[in-house]
């Protein structure tokens, strides 16, 4: 017998293909929603299979992650049973009131199944687990505080990673050139050398990563550490629901769905990777054996069929079969990510004067 069968249930087995198809055949309106709260959990593991069975039931689809540390989910819900889906995750004692942040552009479509995983982290930070004290944070703030702030000459800190600052972030702010959140606490804490007694603004996408770096500049001896309230996401809510409020926020919003971002203002604040043209769309290139994020602009998704380099847009021509094999091999997959390191900009330069 196989030992896992009894866990089948608990897993969602359908392919990417197939969970598409069942999401456009619904008729029947879907809301996106975040939160996250770091909280002690006995056994993350036992927890993550009773939440899957009842939101399974709720037919939520999404991506989360419970570790002992708490939990960080990013999902969506059928809207009819949003009520009756809160209702259950604050039953729990653990998030009991835990605040939910609502997508403001949402076509209902930002996650296709159930992903529900255990990590070490809901957040890796790469720090021994007693290192600071995660649950000694800053002060949130309101979208109008975080404001008022701005103005009166606070420090300002993206606690996102580069490719999300690169397409929107809030005048002023530094925006640490780091790929992984481990990376960069401690280069934000470099970079803010000197500043121990200053008021330090924190944010990020929903306000998870803002949470963990504010407990880990108050252990490093910042005085004044605040952080944006239910992050990007939750100040464009308040940005609608009080339109006195002026929005200091330039550009989209990159989100970790199907959606990849939310516009937050008009302005157009990055270029296209390949022809240095104003753009603010990731793609993920074409050939799934490299899958690469990067901006690129409507004219070029067009002209290179939406891959990154020549090599990949010959991969997408050979037959499924043949692209099939590529996936196979460390040696393949080592091959695919060193070509994700050329400069975009010249990829292909030798074949558009060919």
């Amino acid at each position: 017998m196989d030992p896992n069968a009894s866990k089948k249930h608990l897993l969602n087995m359908l392919s990417k293909e197939d969970a598409l198809k069942r999401l456009y055949a619904e008729d029947f309106k879907r809301v996106t929603v975040s939160f996250y709260r770091y909280v002690m959990i006995e056994d993350p593991s036992d927890l993550r299979d009773v939440l899957f069975q009842e939101w399974k039931k709720l037919q939520v689809f999404g991506r989360i992650y419970v570790a002992h540390e708490g939990i960080n989910a990013q999902l969506s819900v059928p809207e009819h049973l949003l009520e009756k889906f809160t209702a259950k995750v604050h039953s729990r004692k653990e998030f009991a009131n835990i605040p939910f942040k609502i997508a403001i552009e949402d076509d209902g479509k930002s996650f296709f199944k159930l992903t529900i995983k255990v990590r070490e982290q809901i957040v890796a930070d790469g720090l021994p687990i007693n290192e600071y004290d995660v649950t000694n944070v800053g002060k949130h703030l309101s979208a109008e505080e975080w404001n008022k702030a701005m103005e009166e000459g606070a420090v300002i800190v993206d606690m996102r990673n580069h490719y999300e600052s690169e397409i929107g972030h809030f005048e002023g702010a530094i925006c640490p050139q780091s790929e992984t959140f481990k990376d960069e606490l401690p280069e934000v804490k470099e970079m803010l050398e000197g500043k121990e007694g200053e008021k330090v603004l924190l944010y990020c996408t929903g306000g998870i990563r803002c949470e963990k770096t504010s407990a880990y500049l108050k252990h490093h001896g910042f005085e004044d550490v605040n952080q944006l309230h239910g992050g990007i996401i939750d100040y464009a809510r308040q940005l609608e629901d009080n339109k006195q409020l002026t929005n200091k926020f330039k550009g989209k919003n990159f989100v970790f769905d199907e959606r990849l971002a939310e516009r937050i203002s008009t302005e157009v604040i990055s270029a296209c990777h390949q022809c240095g043209a104003l753009s603010d769309t990731h793609v993920n290139c074409k050939n799934v054996n490299c899958n690469l994020l990067f901006i690129q602009c409507e004219a070029c998704q067009e002209a290179h069929q939406r891959c990154c380099t020549p090599e990949c847009l010959e991969v997408i021509k050979l037959p499924e079969e043949e692209q099939k094999k590529l996936r196979q091999g460390i040696e393949n997959k080592k091959r695919f990510h060193s070509h994700q390191k050329v400069d975009l900009r010249n990829a292909f330069k030798d074949t558009d004067n060919s």
